[in-house]
């Protein structure tokens, strides 16, 4: 699905970013994205560290 978005996307997708939440909110947005990526590695590292309990 990803595969064909070129350049020009990419710039028609952060136009419209830009637009719908203002450039003064994208620097909180993305800290959030940052942490939420961050819990999510966190999770699936502690999640693969510790046994699957056998039934």
């Amino acid at each position: 699905m990803l595969q064909n978005l070129t350049g020009w996307h990419a710039l028609l997708i952060l136009a419209v970013v830009v637009l719908i939440f203002g450039a003064a909110k994208l620097p909180a947005l993305a800290r959030s994205v940052g942490q939420s990526v961050r819990i999510l590695k966190d999770e699936s590292k502690t999640d693969a560290d510790q046994p699957s309990p056998t039934p």
